[in-house]
C-alpha cells in the first residue's frame, strides 16, 4: 500500500519525516522492540556490551549486531532507532530484508531516530546494523528498535524483562520431551541414547539425555576447548543459595567415577554437582544410565553411568544420597537448552532414541511415548523458534536460530518400538573405576546449571 499521508510525530517522539501513510489507513500500530533481550553481537573480534538498556558498547568497526522479531504478515512497516544521547558523530547501516539505509547521527542526537519504510517478511525477521564512520570512541548506544504500521500485525519477540527474562530470551526457548511411564510400577533405571548432528553444537549447548523428579544427567559444550558429562541432584531444601541448605539437607557423594569433579550448585535451585570433562564428538552416539533407589531410611541414591563409543565401556560419573527423599525413578524426561546468551541466536539440534526404562529386578519396558513442553519464554510466544518430536524413528529436540517452523507445544509425539532391550551387566557396573575421599574438583563448581 503506498504512503500518503505524512506523520508528524513518529512513535510518540517528535522527530519530524517524510513518511506517510496512506489517507485511509486505520489507526496507526506501533511496536517497541527492545534490544536489551532481542539484539546479538554476531560478528567482531571483541565482545561488545549488550545489557538491559541494549546495546551499550560500539567501538570496533568489525563488530555487527542482529535484532530479531517475528512478524505473522508480509506488510511495510516504518522504522526508527531508540538511542542513547550521542556523544559524538557516527555513520551506520540499517540492513532489513534487502534493503539498506545509511543513519547519520550527530554530536547530542538522542531519542527516536528515523530510518525509514522497510517490507517485513512473514517468519522471522533479522534487522542488521554496522559501522561506518564514527569521530569519537563509539558509533551509537542503541536502546530500542520501534515499528510503525497501518496494518494489524502480530509480533513476537521478548517484551519485557520481568523476572529477568531479556537474560533468558537471548538464552532462547529451553525444550523438553516428558518420556511416558507407568506411575503403578517402581522404576530404578532409565536409560537413553543421544546423538548431537554435526554442526549443531554450539558453545553454550546443554543436551539433557535422563532427567528425572530431582535433578538431571547429560552433555555440555562449555567451551571452545570444554566439554562436560554433567549428573547434579537438587537439594529438598528450596532455595538458589547453597550455602543456606541445612547440613541435614546437603547431597552426599557416596561415590565418584576416575577424574570427575564435584561440588555443589546454586541459582536455579541448590543441590550436588558432578562432572567429568571429557571431548564428546558432534555425530557420534552416547548412553546414558541412571538409577533412582531409596535405602529404606528416609533417604534415595542417585547414581550415574556413561557410556562413550570412543572409550568402549561405561563409567561411573557420580553416587549421591539425597536426604529426606523416598521416591524410585520419577518423571524421565530430557531438555535442550542454551546457558550462554550471547549464543542464543545460533541453532542447535539433538536426537534421542531408544529409551528404556527398568525396576529393581532388572525387567525392561521400552518407552515410546512423549509429550514436547516449553519454558516460560517458550509458552509466552516471546521466542518461537523451538520444535521437538518424533523423526525418522527417533525422538528430537530443537531451538535457537530462529527458523520458523514451530511445532505446538504440549502435543504428544510417538516413535516406532525398537525392541533393542539394553544389555546391561548390572554386576559390571559396579566394579566401575571409583575416585573416593578426595577433594579435588572443588576448586571448580558449576554454578546454574
Amino acid at each position: 500500500m503506498p504512503f500518503r499521508l505524512t506523520l508528524a510525530i513518529l512513535l510518540g517522539v517528535h522527530v519530524f519525516t517524510c513518511f506517510s501513510f496512506s489517507a485511509n489507513s486505520q489507526e496507526v500500530k506501533s511496536f517497541e522492540i527492545p534490544l536489551g533481550g532481542n539484539a546479538y553481537q554476531t560478528a567482531g573480534k571483541t565482545e561488545e556490551e549488550i545489557k538491559t538498556e541494549g546495546i551499550l558498547t560500539w567501538e570496533y568497526p568489525d563488530s555487527e549486531f542482529s535484532v530479531y522479531f517475528k512478524a505473522d504478515l508480509e506488510l511495510e512497516a516504518v522504522l526508527s532507532l531508540g538511542i542513547l544521547p550521542q556523544s559524538s558523530a557516527a555513520e551506520i547501516s540499517v540492513t532489513l530484508n534487502g534493503r539498506s539505509q545509511t543513519i547519520a547521527l550527530s554530536s547530542d542526537d538522542s531519542g527516536s531516530i528515523a530510518v525509514g519504510v522497510f517490507n517485513l517478511v512473514a517468519g522471522y525477521n533479522e534487522l542488521q546494523l554496522k559501522g561506518l564512520k564514527k569521530e569519537g570512541t563509539g558509533f551509537a548506544q542503541i536502546k530500542s528498535l520501534y515499528l510503525q504500521t497501518e496494518r494489524d500485525l502480530a509480533l513476537d519477540y521478548v517484551k519485557d524483562n520481568i523476572g529477568n527474562r531479556f537474560y533468558w530470551g537471548r538464552r532462547g526457548p529451553s525444550v523438553h520431551l516428558s518420556y511416558t511411564i507407568q506411575d503403578s510400577q517402581d522404576f530404578k533405571w532409565f536409560y537413553n541414547e543421544l546423538t548431537v548432528p554435526e554442526g549443531e553444537d554450539p558453545i553454550g549447548s546443554y543436551f539433557m539425555a535422563n532427567g528425572f523428579g530431582e535433578g538431571y544427567f547429560g552433555i555440555q559444550v562449555n567451551s571452545e576447548t570444554e566439554r562436560r558429562v554433567l549428573f547434579s541432584v537438587w537439594s529438598p531444601f528450596s532455595t538458589d543459595n547453597p550455602n543456606e541448605i541445612p547440613e541435614g539437607q546437603k547431597i552426599k557423594l557416596l561415590r565418584k567415577g576416575e577424574g570427575v569433579y564435584t561440588g555443589e550448585f546454586g541459582n536455579e535451585g541448590s543441590g550436588g554437582q558432578s562432572y567429568l570433562r571429557y571431548d564428546w564428538v558432534a555425530g557420534n552416539t552416547y548412553k546414558f544410565l541412571n538409577s533412582v533407589e531409596p535405602d529404606g531410611k528416609g533417604n534415595t541414591v542417585y547414581t550415574a553411568y556413561f557410556f562413550a563409543p570412543e572409550h568402549g565401556e561405561w563409567m561411573l560419573i557420580a553416587s549421591f544420597l539425597r536426604p529426606k527423599t523416598d521416591t524410585w525413578y520419577k518423571r524421565p524426561h530430557s531438555f535442550l537448552e542454551n546457558f550462554v546468551p550471547e549464543s542464543g541466536n545460533i541453532e542447535r539440534l539433538v536426537f534421542f532414541e531408544n529409551q528404556w526404562a527398568a525396576d529393581e529386578e532388572g525387567n525392561w519396558v521400552e518407552l515410546t511415548e512423549a509429550k514436547f513442553t516449553g519454558d516460560d519464554i517458550a509458552r509466552r510466544g516471546y521466542r518461537k523458534d523451538f520444535a521437538g518430536g518424533a523423526d525418522s524413528g527417533k525422538f528430537y529436540l530443537k531451538n535457537g536460530g530462529f527458523f520458523d517452523a514451530a511445532v505446538p507445544l504440549q502435543s504428544i509425539h510417538l516413535r516406532p518400538s525398537k525392541g533393542d532391550r539394553p544389555n546391561i551387566n548390572f554386576e559390571e557396573l559396579k566394579k566401575s573405576p571409583v575416585q573416593q575421599n578426595k577433594t579435588r574438583g572443588q576448586e571448580s563448581p558449576r554454578v546454574c546449571y
